[in-house]
Order: structure tokens, then sequence, then C-alpha cells
């Protein structure tokens, strides 16, 4: 069987297992905002949907993006989640021979997407307590090149829930700048940020920023994002983007009113995932070499380092899976420094952090016992 019915039987396995706990995809599991359901209900009941929406999206939405990001003079092109916008990024702006720099850990799927348009992928390092864990402008600065054409960064990063300060981006845009190159801002996680700086204020020119609905919104399943940059730089995305027949109207119209409520609940989620940071920062810290390496995480997840505990992540979160409850492990991310932990998504009802904390202990014993599956997605 190829690898992707095997990836897809996988995850088709877990969206219909009855109750499952989601603590592994970043993704909100709060109950929505009753302006956003009603929003849908009457895009639905309206029978609005039979059309095709806007290429770029609504131009309400577009306004509040932008309002939303602070970057008012940015365009805005809405897109099929934040997966789409950085394949239509990375399709657009890449080249063969040339350099796309990012971090170690990272997020796979852009590397993925510059890899297939012939860019040369560099990983800089970041999983080290010594730099904080996240990129040093001078690491930066000694990799850039006249090859560069890309950098990348996930600020705040998944999966260790570091923000880079108003001072590094600047300094980032500036090396970005130095060379000419792209810096593609992904800001999927910005909103659980103590501060957030959108790199387009220092190199509008050529700074892209991609947004996600999926995170503070919890649109996972309806699939919607956008790119903000320069006007030139969406036009040349918007000319061959991957669907030029308009996203999501029922999605579009949940983040209307998503976005123009924001205010009135968005504050009490943001409370209630540092409330499940906390209860399960204070439970692995009590067992025996488990470690958070990141806390409080500027992301909407926790670390949790499990080598000194002896413990395989993947067999941590198979354990895990035999109580309904979906974890994930450290290689989903990287390579090089994937055996070394496990990553927790907490944008949750309590009842499932509490689970999770209740479970740790035995699970960790049941982890050591386990065989380690062959293959996690």
């Amino acid at each position: 069987m190829k690898n992707f019915e095997i990836r897809n039987l996988y995850f088709d396995k877990l969206c219909n297992t009855p109750g499952l706990m989601w603590l592994g995809q970043n993704t909100n599991h709060y109950e929505p905002h009753e302006s956003v359901r009603e929003a849908v209900i009457k895009a639905m009941e309206s029978g609005e949907y039979h059309a095709y929406a806007p290429p770029a999206g609504f131009e309400e939405l577009r306004k509040l993006i932008r309002e939303d990001m602070g970057i008012p003079d940015a365009s805005v092109l809405v897109t099929d989640g934040a997966v789409e916008a950085l394949y239509n990024v990375c399709a657009n702006i890449c080249e063969s021979g040339t350099d796309f720099v990012t971090t170690d850990p990272s997020w796979a799927w852009p590397m993925a997407f510059a890899r297939r348009a012939g860019s040369n992928v560099v990983e800089l390092p970041i999983y080290n307590a010594e730099q904080g864990y996240k990129l040093t402008v001078e690491q930066l600065r000694k990799a850039v090149s006249e090859k560069t054409r890309v950098i990348y960064l996930v600020d705040p990063n998944n999966p260790l829930g570091t923000c880079h300060t108003e001072d590094e981006i600047r300094a980032i845009a500036d090396i970005a700048r130095s060379v000419g190159a792209y810096l593609i801002h992904d800001a999927t996680y910005c909103h659980f940020a103590e501060k957030f700086t959108p790199a387009y204020k220092f190199y509008p020119e050529k700074t892209i920023v991609t947004y996600s609905f999926s995170k503070w919104l919890g649109l996972a399943g309806m699939r919607l994002g956008a790119v903000l940059a320069s006007p030139d730089i969406i036009e040349k995305l918007a000319t061959a983007s991957p669907n030029n027949l308009g996203s999501n109207v029922l999605s579009q119209r949940a983040a209307i009113a998503g976005l123009k409520t924001k205010s009135q609940w968005f504050p009490d989620i943001w409370r209630r995932q540092r409330r499940n940071q906390s209860v399960v920062a204070e439970t692995a810290k009590a067992i025996e070499g488990l470690a958070i390496p990141v806390f409080p995480s500027n992301a909407n997840l926790l670390v949790i380092e499990t080598i000194d505990a002896g413990v395989n992540p993947e067999a941590l979160v198979a354990a895990y899976q035999e109580k309904g409850v979906m974890i994930r492990q450290g290689t989903y991310h990287t390579k090089r420094f994937g055996e070394r932990f496990v990553k927790v998504s907490l944008t949750v009802p309590e009842l499932w952090a509490d689970r999770f904390c209740d479970l740790l202990p035995a699970m960790v014993e049941r982890a050591r016992k386990i065989e380690v599956p062959p293959s996690l997605f």
C-alpha cells in the first residue's frame, strides 16, 4: 500500500474514533461564539453557498484580517486554509538553485513545497536552551548569502512556542532585505503570543505573512486562511492560485463573525489555554525525567521532553491513543530533535487537559513497555 494511503487510513481512524480527545493538532476545540454558529447557519439557510465567493475573499473579511494583523496597507488573499496559502507562495517564489532558509524544528510542509520547486532547504537548529529555543540574528546572518531566495519563519514557533521580540523581527527583516530574499512570516499562532510583531511592518516590499483560522477560531475542518503581502505580490499569487473560484462561503461568513466579536470572547479562550498549559506543566515536572523546555508557550501547545525519562515519544503517543487521546511525536516536526519530545495541544476543554494529566504517570510506564509503532503521522 502506498504511503499516502497508509497516512490517510491513520487519520481516518482517528476522525472516526468516537470521543477522541484531540491534543495533537493545535486546533481549537472550544465551543464557538454564538455569532459564529449563527453566521454559518444563516449562510446555509439562505442558500448563499450556491454561488462562488469573490476570488480573493469577501471584501469585509479582507478588511477585518488586515485590521486584526495591524497592517492596514497590506493586500489580502483569502485561501482554503493556511496550508494552501503556503503552497501557493512557495510555488510562486521558490526557484531551482536557490536556498530556502528555515529553522529546525519548524513546520515540515513548506519545506516539502520548496523542495518540489527545486530549492535547497537549509535548516538552522534552534532546539537549544542557550539561544532561548529560537533563531538568533547572528545565526541567520551567517546562514544567508546571495543564493538565499526565501527565509521561512514560523513565529510563534511550532512546536516550541517561542516568539520573537520586535527588535529581533526588525533585525531578521533587515537581513532578508540585505540579500534581497523573500521573508515568509508564518503567523499561524500569533493570537496566542504575549506580543506579536509582523515583519511586514519593517520589510513590506518582500514580506509575506500567512494567517490561519484553524487555531484561534477553530475552523480547522472548514479550511480557511489568508496571505497578507504587498499588492504586487498578491497580484502574482492570485494570477494562478490553487482556487480561483473563491474560498468556502460558510467558512468566510464564520470568520467575519469571529473577527467582529473577537474582543468579546477570545480573551477567555486565551486564559483557558494558559490554564491548561499550567496544569500540564506542573504534572509533567512532577514525573522524574520529564521536562518542559519552554513555559509559558506563546502558542497553544507545550513541548514535553521525554528523553531523560527513557521514554520513546512514538511509544507515548501510541499509549495515549489506547486511551482515546491524541498527542503528537516530535519527529513530525524534526528528524534531528524528534526523539526528544512529544507535543501537546491545549486549546481544548479543561476536561481533556485534566484527563491527559491524570493519565500521564501510567502512560509513561506503559510507553516503556509498549512496542514502538512502525509509523505515526
